[in-house]
């Protein structure tokens, strides 16, 4: 090779290398570059956010990861939507964020915000179905509540819901809600209805339910029901009447207030609901029973009681004779006499 050949190899090799250098530089400029970004960028996502209180944002279904960011953005829960949308992607979390109603904590950061949204803790709602009240007036309720949604279609009987209080998201449907009451109600009696009483004065569970719901209307103190249960099965085996004042109100008025004292003519009256003048149970329940109510009929107190009537407090005083319970009803009559000349009545 002559020296004019190796100069002309020597120049080539060192722009070979020159570029080779200035490639290096800019790759170690990019990771730096890459570096300095993630590391700000991780910083963006957990510093704490913009709100100073509590933000509520619902996020509909099928919301996609960028819609959510900038529903997020104008709710005030966070600044910079983008940092929103990276973080989400960099996790690679984009299916597992949950749509729903949240509460989102003042100064809650980007990744404690996707975390929330990934475990799907939505916001519950309550409903209670009062104990004691008519399928109709359970409905009214469900109708005016205002978080549930939709028209009721479930026409479900009387005395087949059961009261209790219901926790539920936004999103839930009334129809959704009276199916939940229904079938808490026969899992309930599947449950215990193999564990009840021998010798009940009933088979089924549907009488089960009736009288359930006579004993619920009879009473509010709790510690009573076994007994007031106690009191219409041993009336019903002995083939007696179990003279129950709520039931007379379900026949005129179908379970609503009747804002008066009941009529000697309403006691004499012969509906299929006059507990006064038919014998047994009603043909249907006159309210929905709570759960208490349901497992007292199914295991009554051990008690000869036949009889009981109001004590005065609230509660009920129990006889197992008629000159007992006479002289339990002269008391009662008393203490009403009492409070009418002190109410000046």
């Amino acid at each position: 090779m002559t020296g004019t050949e190796q100069a002309k190899a020597r120049q080539k090799g060192g722009a070979v290398k020159s570029f080779l250098f200035f490639i290096g530089g800019l790759a170690l400029l990019a990771a730096i570059a890459l570096g300095v970004g993630g590391y700000l960028g991780y910083q963006a996502a957990v510093k704490p956010g913009p709100a100073r209180e509590d933000v509520i944002v619902l996020l509909p279904p099928g919301s996609a990861v960028s819609t959510i960011a900038h529903q997020l953005e104008d709710e005030g829960a966070i600044e910079h939507p983008e940092i929103f949308i990276a973080a989400v992607r960099l996790k690679g979390v984009q299916s597992e964020v949950k749509a729903g109603e949240y509460l989102i904590p003042a100064r809650s950061s980007v990744l404690e915000i996707i975390d929330q949204l990934r475990e799907g803790k939505s916001i519950l709602h309550y409903f209670t179905a009062p104990e004691g009240r008519t399928t109709a007036q359970i409905i009214r309720l469900l109708n005016e509540h205002e978080v549930l949604e939709g028209e009721i279609t479930v026409e479900p009987g009387e005395g087949e819901l059961l009261p209790e209080t219901f926790a539920f998201i936004r999103g839930e449907t009334r129809d959704n809600l009276l199916r939940r009451m229904m079938k808490d109600q026969d899992a309930l009696i599947d449950a215990i209805w193999d564990d009840r009483a021998m010798e009940l004065p009933f088979s089924t569970p549907e009488e089960a339910i009736i009288l359930a719901s006579i004993v619920e209307k009879e009473t509010g103190v709790a510690e009573e029901r076994p007994r007031i249960a106690a009191v219409f099965v041993n009336r019903l085996k002995k083939g007696m009447r179990l003279e129950s004042d709520p039931t007379i109100i379900y026949g005129l008025t179908q379970g609503e207030p009747l804002g008066r004292g009941l009529r000697v003519s309403e006691l004499r009256g012969e509906t299929p609901y006059n507990t006064y003048v038919i014998r047994g149970l009603p043909p249907t329940p006159i309210a929905n029973p709570g759960k208490a109510s349901i497992e007292a009929v199914l295991n009554p107190a051990d008690t000869e009681d036949l009889f009981f009537v109001a004590d005065g407090t609230g509660g009920h005083v129990f006889a197992s004779t008629l000159r007992e319970h006479n002289a339990n009803v002269a008391k009662w009559r008393s203490i009403e006499r009492q409070r009418a000349a002190k109410n000046g009545k």
